[in-house]
């Protein structure tokens, strides 16, 4: 069995005062594909930006290729794709400008080499915007803007990709690209978590869905969607009903006013 590439154990979190992670355990090995879904508001995003170090945690622990968080420094090893946003967060910038800004964290004292201008036309290459480098991001689609940020992540060439919600919004010639784009990240080896809404034309990539709910994980094993007897995923979770569960998966149970969420996986 390979060695995990993230490690959550027991990990809780808050917005506000309001409880968002009550306790997940989840592990994701090196060369997966891990799907992290459930409705909004199931802790989805923020189990991610916990993993990045965005969302503070009120308990429990976080290990990056087998690093504890707190003392990881080695960002270049991973790429973040926010939800989508602007490309350049309103600040005046061409296409080319802000995939460079994804290869910083490979540079020495942020001066650009050879390899770090080819690896931007790469990455801008990859998802079909290297006609584009030289245009402001302001004159871009939604879908372009997305595949800017995802350009942006693979400049630095990452170990993992870590993105929440990279299909939404986007239109369909801009999914089949970045469905595209991913496969060839798979190919060479690159552990992928991606936060959906329904798995899509990402469904032939995904090894693992772990389905999160209220906070606690309730299915962590083969997409649900991959089951004959299971509805469609969408549907499903935003009515609420129940998720089929692996085999070794304990769903969490109302005690009071909160879940508790035991049989925590791994």
């Amino acid at each position: 069995m390979t060695e995990p590439v993230i490690s959550l154990r027991g990990v809780r979190a808050e917005l506000g005062s309001r409880p968002v992670l009550r306790g997940i355990d989840l592990t994701v090995r090196r060369g997966e594909v891990v799907a992290l879904l459930g409705a909004n508001g199931s802790g989805k995003s923020t189990a991610v930006r916990g993993i990045i170090g965005q969302v503070p945690l009120t308990a429990g622990e976080i290990d990056l290729f087998g690093t504890p968080r707190r003392r990881f420094r080695d960002w270049a090893r991973v790429g973040y794709v926010p939800q989508r946003t602007t490309a350049a967060g309103g600040v005046p910038a061409t296409v080319a400008e802000v995939v460079s800004s994804g290869r910083l964290a490979r540079t020495r004292f942020g001066l650009f080499r050879k390899a770090d201008r080819e690896a931007v036309r790469h990455a801008l290459d990859l998802v079909g915007m290297a006609d584009r480098a030289r245009d402001s991001v302001d004159a871009l689609s939604g879908g372009q803007h997305q595949r800017v940020l995802i350009a942006r992540a693979l400049a630095a060439t990452p170990e993992l990709l870590i993105m929440d919600e990279p299909m939404a919004g986007v239109d369909l010639a801009s999914q089949d690209v970045l469905a595209e784009t991913l496969r060839g990240q798979v190919a060479r080896g690159t552990t992928v978590l991606l936060v959906l809404h329904e798995l899509g034309p990402l469904e032939p990539l995904i090894d693992r869905a772990v389905v999160l709910r209220d906070g606690c994980v309730v299915h962590d094993g083969p997409p649900p969607e991959a089951a004959a007897s299971t509805p469609p995923l969408s549907a499903s979770l935003e009515r609420g009903d129940p998720q089929p569960v692996h085999d070794h998966v304990h769903p969490h149970a109302p005690a009071g006013p909160e879940p508790i969420c035991t049989g925590l996986l791994s």
